[in-house]
């Protein structure tokens, strides 16, 4: 299609801004962006829609300018519900690089502009399949009642004999047509579309998994606004956020229209991404207010009124007493980032974390609700209350049900491609609170929750949780340890017997870990070791030795066991 059509298209209610004599430019797509550089993505002839967040001084306009115009665009359109009118530095920007410049109206949404696009693009250059994408488009905007994502991507199974797949940034299915993925296919796929993404390689990424070729496609929600952490903070954010669109299939192999196609109806999934989060921030808003009475101090019966409104909205149909957990993550880079940036990377990670791993579609999260403030994000997950086991004669016996959310479980399916997704410079840490019944407890729940996150986060390896019944072991100690007395403790026991084991193999600080284990039965060691008891009593007298210890005292075995633990 010509740039001239969409002026020509009354409902898109454009207005042209300059760059009258290159009206007559081929559109070949379609891309919204506020990246203050996103020539990565662009391949050429592109409309560019802009929000215009990336803009923060009028000399921002020029370099933005002057990259989309080496990447080849086809024009650019700005909205005008951001700044108002478009300003002036960008409109000389665009006359100076004789790029087309039009103003959006504040009152158009860039997913109808996106969606003609597409339309007309797919029309002229696939022929046939742009019926394809017109019935896509139909019954995605026909409401729930159209089927969503299922119908798009069965229909590419009916009409183009593809296999695809939506994915969360987990791996986590969303839709799909046909048979499922195999067991762990979708976390792998997520992985490489992480690491790929985070490489700054340009989608598809082509990836081969179990002889299989598969094209991945990221799926970007329309108008996604600019992170505050800049370009680098933009890259992290949409990695960590975007689902994507797995095809079963080689797209090197394919030629342009398919491609285009296949753009198309990213683009198309990505208006329900859009409204799923629409409808999330009903359960962070319940969340933010209900968090900021409990850190505010607010009296308990305030908080239980508000506790009862949210609920039948998290809980529908089950009650309004449950039991209540917090969970506590946060995201933190190496180097430059905005602590509101990891708030809101935390916040769309923990919501997906909070899914059940084996749920599909788009509601499965419809029981969690999390709020986010400056670096951290706070998740309030409703349980129905746990039924407390029972004796022979049907007694309850007291203290059960505890249940609830477990720290090592949460991320067992979401580990690897959530490191990833962090790459080398990014780390998230979890902590997990006790189930509590009360309002009076919420409060006690949180800092719960926040101390067992700091001790994941003294914890190495990029993805790490810890749960309150940890808080109540020696591990809550050991990351609070000053790295200075860590040392100084660790070498006054143990590096006598390294520097002994460095001489002669002696092997000793082993022999000590497997004497600790075996909580200093002698004969049970020996047989770990493959020793005779004999020579495990000469290593052991040798131990003491070297660093006069007696690990006959119970005293010196703790000291011991503490310095390996922080060794």
């Amino acid at each position: 299609m010509r740039l001239r059509a969409l002026l020509e298209t009354d409902a898109l209610g454009l207005r042209l801004l300059g760059g009258q004599d290159e009206l007559d430019r081929t559109v070949r797509g379609v891309m919204t962006t506020d990246l203050r550089d996103p020539s990565r993505y662009l391949s050429g002839g592109e409309l560019v829609l802009t929000g215009l967040a990336w803009r923060r001084t009028p000399e921002d306009s020029e370099p933005f300018v002057r990259l989309l115009a080496g990447a080849g665009v086809a024009g650019l359109a700005a909205g005008e519900a951001e700044l108002g009118a478009i300003p002036d530095d960008l409109v000389g920007a665009c006359a100076r690089h004789r790029l087309p410049l039009f103003a959006v109206h504040e009152t158009v949404a860039f997913a109808s502009i996106t969606e003609y696009v597409v339309r007309q693009v797919s029309g002229e250059r696939a022929g046939d399949l742009a019926a394809v994408v017109d019935r896509h488009r139909r019954l995605m905007t026909s409401g729930p009642a159209g089927g969503g994502p299922e119908v798009v991507l069965d229909l590419l199974g009916t009409d183009l004999d593809m296999r695809a797949w939506v994915l969360s940034p987990t791996g986590r299915r969303i839709a799909g047509a046909g048979e499922p993925l195999s067991t762990g296919a979708g976390a792998a796929l997520a992985a490489e579309h992480l690491a790929a993404t985070r490489g700054g390689r340009r989608a598809p990424h082509r990836v081969a998994l179990g002889g299989t070729t598969y094209s991945l496609f990221p799926v970007r929600v329309p108008g996604h606004a600019a992170s505050p952490g800049g370009q680098t903070g933009e890259l992290r954010e949409r990695a960590l956020s975007d689902w994507l669109l797995a095809v079963e299939a080689d797209a090197g192999e394919w030629g342009a229209p398919r491609l285009d196609l296949l753009q198309g109806v990213t683009q198309l999934i990505a208006v329900e991404r859009d409204r799923r989060d629409a409808a999330r921030t009903v359960r962070r808003r319940l969340a933010q207010e209900i968090l900021e009475l409990v850190q505010s101090g607010a009296p308990p019966a305030e908080i239980a009124a508000r506790l009862r409104v949210a609920a039948p909205v998290l809980l529908p149909g089950r009650g309004t007493a449950p039991h209540w957990q917090i969970v506590v993550a946060r995201v933190d880079w190496d180097g430059e980032g905005g602590e509101g940036e990891s708030g809101a990377v935390a916040q769309s990670l923990l919501e997906e974390i909070l899914v059940d791993p084996v749920a599909a579609g788009l509601e499965s999260g419809d029981r969690i609700a999390v709020a986010h403030s400056g670096g951290e994000a706070i998740a309030l997950v409703p349980m129905p209350a746990p039924e407390a086991p029972k004796d022979e004669d049907g007694t309850e016996q007291a203290g059960g049900g505890a249940g609830g959310l477990q720290a090592d479980v949460l991320l067992a399916a979401v580990r690897d491609p959530l490191t990833a997704g962090l790459a080398d410079d990014g780390r998230l840490t979890l902590g997990v609170s006790a189930p509590v019944q009360s309002a009076e407890g919420l409060r006690g729940a949180l800092e719960e929750a926040r101390h067992a996150r700091r001790v994941a986060a003294a914890r190495p390896g990029r993805v790490c949780a810890a749960g309150h019944h940890e808080l109540a072991s020696h591990v809550l100690l050991l990351p609070f340890v000053p790295d200075d007395v860590r040392r100084a403790f660790t070498a006054r026991l143990l590096d006598p017997l390294r520097d002994y084991d460095g001489r002669h193999r002696a092997e000793l600080v082993p022999t000590l870990e497997a004497f600790l284990d075996c909580d200093g039965s002698w004969t049970r060691c020996a047989a770990r070791l493959h020793l005779h008891v004999n020579t495990l009593r000469y290593r052991v007298g040798r131990i003491e030795q070297l660093t006069g210890r007696d690990l006959s005292r119970l005293e010196d075995k703790l000291d011991f066991f503490l310095a390996l633990r922080m060794s």
